[in-house]
C-alpha cells in the first residue's frame, strides 16, 4: 500500500464563460442592497450633481435616497393619485413629477410643497423632462398630447397632438433647448422642434414604444418597445442603423453608461443587457428576481439602481479599490531563521541527504486506499463538496467505475443516502462536462433500485425526474450522431467535387481525360 497514488481530480472547464474587460468591469459591484417600496417602481433618476442622490417613483410617493442610504432622506407625497415619473433638473435643485390626475408638479429639493403646478393634461402624465435651458418642462400623457411648459410664468407654451395613442416616454435634448423626443403606443417616435410647432422627424418603431433615449451629442436616438431596441440616425433624418432583439419579453427602460460607450436595457424577462455602442453586441448581462420597470446609473457608473414590478429596489455599489500599504512591511526576526542555509552550495566532501516530503492524502483517498468504497463515495456526496467542487465528486465516481466497484458503492443505501445521490445526478447530469460519467452512473442506479420503486414517494419522484433526464440526454446524443453523419456526407461530397474529370480534345482529334482542380 506504500505505492498508493491519489485520485487525479480532472479539471472540467465551464463552457461558454469568457472573461473580458466588460465582465470584469460590470462584475465589480458589491452584493445588491434591496429596498422595499410601496408599489411597482416605475421610474428611477439620478441627480446630475453631487452628492448624486436619486429619486424613486413608486405608487403615490416620490422618495429621495442618498447614494449609500437605505432609508429615504426626503419624501414627496402630495399627490391625489399615483405618481408615474420624476426627473431632476440639470443643477439637481428642482424635481419635476407627473401623476395620474394629469398634473405636472415642480418641487424644490430643500422643501416639500410643490413650487409650481401645471394643469392642462386630461389623463395620466407618464413622462416629464427639463429642456436644456432649464426654464421649460416637456410632458407627455395618455391624452395623446405633448405639452411644453414655461416655468417662470407657470403657463403652457405649446401643445402637440400628432400622436394617436398614449404617450408613455420622452426625453429632451441636452444641447438644443428647442428639441425633444417622445415615444407612443401608436408605434411611432417623434422629434419635435418648438420653433416649428410640429415634429421634424418621425420614425416607425413597429411596437408600442416604452422608452426613448437621445445620445448626449444629439446624433443618435434609441427606442425600445416590444422585444426590440432600435438605434436611429438623427442627422440622416431618422435612418435605422441597427435593430437589436436580445430580450425575450418587452423592453421597458434604457440607460446610457457614463462614458457613452455602453448602452443598458431592462426588460420584463428580468434581465439587464449591456451593449457596446460601437458594435451593438451584448457584452454583459445582469439577472434579477423580478420583471424590470426602471433603470438608472450614477456618475462614473458607481451605482446601478433597478426598480422591479414587485416593489423591490435593487441597488449595487461599485467595490472600492484596495488601498496599498504606504509603509513597508516590518521584517520579522524569525525570517532569517527560515532562509538560513538556503543558498548553501555543496562542498566536495559533503554528503547530501534528502528528506522525502510526506504527502497527506485526502479523506476520500484514505478510504479508497483501505477499500472503503461506499464511505469514499459518501464523503464526496456531502453538500459542501457537491456544490462547491462537483468535479471532485465526478472524479471519484469515474475512479470507482474504472475499478469496477461503482455498482457495489451505490447498492444498499437507505432513502436519505439514495436521495443525495439522485439530487447530485439531477443537478449535474445535463452539464456537458459531466454528462459522459454521470449518464453511466444513472443507468447503474436505475438498474439497481428499479425493483424497489414504489416504497418511497420522495425517491419515486426523483427517479422519474432522473429517468426523464437520461432519456433526454440519449435523444440529444442520437440527434448529434445524425447531425455528424449528415456533415460527414456533405464533407465527402465537397471533397469529391474538388477534383473533377473533363474531356478535352487534343490536336489529333482524340479525346483526352484531364483533371481540373477547382
Amino acid at each position: 500500500m506504500a505505492g498508493y497514488k491519489p485520485v487525479a481530480i480532472q479539471t472540467y472547464p465551464i463552457l461558454g464563460e469568457k472573461i473580458t474587460q466588460d465582465t470584469q468591469y460590470w462584475n465589480n459591484y458589491k452584493t445588491p442592497v434591496q429596498i422595499k417600496e410601496f408599489g411597482a417602481v416605475s421610474k428611477v433618476d439620478f441627480s446630475p450633481q453631487p452628492p448624486y442622490n436619486y429619486a424613486v417613483t413608486a405608487s403615490s410617493r416620490i422618495h429621495i435616497y442618498g447614494r449609500y442610504s437605505q432609508e429615504p432622506i426626503k419624501t414627496f407625497s402630495r399627490f391625489k393619485d399615483t405618481a408615474y415619473c420624476a426627473t431632476f433638473r440639470q443643477d439637481g435643485r428642482l424635481l419635476v413629477a407627473g401623476s395620474e390626475d394629469g398634473r405636472v408638479q415642480l418641487f424644490d429639493i430643500s422643501g416639500r410643497a410643490p413650487l409650481r403646478q401645471f394643469e392642462g393634461h386630461t389623463k395620466a402624465v407618464h413622462t416629464v423632462d427639463f429642456t436644456a435651458d432649464k426654464y421649460h418642462v416637456v410632458s407627455g400623457a395618455d391624452d395623446y398630447t405633448v405639452k411644453l411648459w414655461d416655468i417662470p410664468n407657470s403657463k403652457e407654451v405649446l401643445t402637440f397632438k400628432e400622436h394617436s395613442d398614449y404617450v408613455r416616454c420622452g426625453c429632451a435634448s441636452k444641447l438644443n433647448p428647442d428639441l425633444f423626443v417622445t415615444g407612443s403606443y401608436d408605434h411611432t417616435v417623434k422629434m419635435f422642434d418648438a420653433r416649428t410647432n410640429q415634429s421634424v422627424i418621425s420614425v416607425e418603431h413597429g411596437q408600442p414604444v416604452e422608452s426613448v433615449l437621445l445620445f448626449p451629442s444629439g446624433g443618435l436616438l434609441v427606442s425600445a418597445g416590444g422585444r426590440y431596441v432600435k438605434v436611429w440616425d438623427v442627422l440622416k433624418g431618422g435612418q435605422l442603423l441597427v435593430s437589436l432583439k436580445n430580450h425575450h419579453k418587452t423592453v421597458t427602460c434604457l440607460c446610457l453608461g457614463s462614458s457613452g460607450q455602453r448602452l443598458l436595457s431592462g426588460s420584463l424577462d428580468r434581465k439587464v443587457k449591456v451593449y457596446s455602442t460601437t458594435s451593438y453586441k451584448v457584452v454583459h448581462s445582469f439577472d434579477y428576481a423580478a420583471s424590470i420597470l426602471s433603470l438608472a446609473l450614477a456618475h462614473e457608473d458607481e451605482t446601478i439602481v433597478v426598480g422591479m414590478t414587485n416593489g423591490i429596489l435593487s441597488v449595487k455599489h461599485r467595490k472600492s479599490e484596495a488601498k496599498k500599504d504606504s509603509l513597508p512591511r516590518r521584517r520579522r526576526p524569525a525570517y532569517r531563521t527560515f532562509i538560513k542555509g538556503k543558498n548553501y552550495m555543496k562542498q566536495r566532501d559533503d554528503i547530501l541527504i534528502n528528506r522525502p516530503s510526506k504527502k497527506h492524502l485526502e479523506l476520500y483517498d484514505r478510504d479508497l486506499k483501505n477499500f472503503r468504497i461506499s464511505k469514499a463515495l459518501d464523503r464526496v456526496l456531502e453538500p459542501s463538496c457537491t456544490i462547491q467542487t462537483p468535479e471532485v465528486t465526478v472524479s471519484i465516481i469515474k475512479e470507482l467505475n474504472r475499478r469496477g466497484v461503482l455498482a457495489n458503492a451505490l447498492a444498499g443505501r437507505d432513502e436519505k443516502e439514495i436521495s443525495r445521490v439522485l439530487n447530485f445526478l439531477i443537478r449535474n447530469l445535463s452539464q456537458p462536462r459531466f454528462a459522459p460519467v454521470l449518464i453511466n452512473a444513472a443507468e447503474i442506479i436505475i438498474d439497481i433500485y428499479l425493483p424497489v420503486i414504489g416504497q418511497s414517494p420522495v425517491v419515486d419522484k426523483k427517479f422519474l425526474v432522473l429517468q426523464g433526464l437520461v432519456e433526454k440526454e440519449i435523444d440529444y446524443q442520437r440527434e448529434l450522431l445524425e447531425t455528424l453523419g449528415m456533415m460527414d456526407m456533405l464533407f465527402a461530397t465537397m471533397t469529391r467535387k474538388e477534383s473533377t474529370s473533363i474531356l478535352q480534345h487534343t490536336s489529333d482529334g482524340f479525346p483526352e481525360k484531364k483533371k481540373m482542380e477547382s
